[in-house]
């Protein structure tokens, strides 16, 4: 991995010293997924709105596709200075920010308006500035749906997950959630799964349903039990360094740009990409299976506590939060 990120660094830094003539500043920003991705429309939303916004002076170049490295390699080539803004997942940058890490307890968003108003709140407001001293800030959160589990039988009960492998990211919080709920969990990149469970190495995932529609996962499991035990939202980060060489006036217009393609996600983007997922599950005869939360809910609760005990320092956005 360190050889690829120096090549990727060399790549980066190359293509940064033939733009340095160049009057605007040019920004180069990696993630995961897909062009026909949401995540990515709302980005391209932002990059259009930068541009205007800072009236050309600073440009916003998307790389998809985890051209440049998965989602802890772009971490790092930010860190480097290679980089400067990466969409990472809530899940994958607790190690980076541990703050975030509330964000990955099951069941802590009764809803999606409950989900809302967490982050554009005060306490979603400080996690994304928590983590400044370490090389980089949160400028905006990105709709990462409701993730539920799906397997080739329905999990109506956390009983039905007992001896159950299932996929989970690569994060301590996933592992626990997944221990306490009485699965197996079963860390691998969310590429190797379609054939993980062809091949039965594992007995199914959990994710939103967008991204189980759009890889297909539908074709190998067959049931999407609907229990949305978490809501964990995708943070577009920005180097410190880079947001700091930006005039004050180009800071605001870009945190402004990033609000603004955050609430096109929520309003459009999002809602009818899941709608398309829906409707592509159709196709792919997946069985919904809607399911009473409440066993789910408890087994959780120790999370929590655990939670306050390993991380007091942020207990109190956990508090908030769930209205404690």
């Amino acid at each position: 991995m360190k050889l690829r990120i120096t090549v990727i660094s060399a790549i980066l830094v190359s293509g940064l010293i033939c733009s340095v003539s160049l009057a605007a500043t040019t920004l180069k920003l990696s993630h995961n997924q897909d062009r026909t991705h949401a995540v990515h429309k709302a980005m391209e939303f932002f990059a259009n709105k930068t541009k205007e916004y800072t009236n050309g002076d600073v440009l916003i170049r998307i790389y998809p596709n985890a051209t440049l490295g998965n989602e802890r390699e772009s971490l790092e080539l930010m860190n480097s200075d290679a980089l400067q803004m990466v969409k990472v997942n809530a899940a994958s940058i607790e190690s980076f920010a541990p703050a975030y890490s509330v964000y990955n307890l099951p069941f802590i968003f009764k809803d999606r308006d409950a989900y809302y108003n967490t982050l554009m709140g005060p306490v979603g407001e400080e996690i994304l500035l928590s983590s400044k001293d370490k090389g980089f800030i949160g400028l905006t959160y990105y709709d990462g749906g409701a993730r539920s589990f799906y397997a080739n039988k329905a999990i109506n009960t956390p009983d039905d997950l007992a001896g159950v492998k299932i996929r989970v990211q690569s994060s301590p919080s996933a592992v626990a959630m997944m221990e306490a709920l009485g699965g197996i969990p079963t860390p691998m990149a969310q590429g190797e799964l379609y054939t993980a469970i062809q091949q039965g190495v594992v007995d199914g995932g959990e994710n939103n349903p967008v991204v189980f529609a759009d890889m297909r996962h539908g074709e190998v499991a067959k049931v999407l039990t609907l229990d949305e035990h978490t809501m964990v939202p995708d943070i577009l980060v920005i180097s410190t360094k880079a947001f700091n060489a930006l005039s004050p006036e180009n800071q605001k217009a870009v945190k402004r740009a990033a609000t603004e393609s955050m609430l096109e996600m929520k309003d459009n983007i999002w809602p009818a990409s899941e709608k398309e997922a829906f409707d592509k599950m159709k196709t792919m005869g997946v069985t919904i299976v809607n399911v009473d939360k409440t066993p789910f809910q408890e087994k959780s609760l120790p999370l929590y506590e655990a939670f306050r005990t390993e991380k007091p320092d942020f207990a109190k956005y956990l508090d908030a939060i769930i209205g404690k």
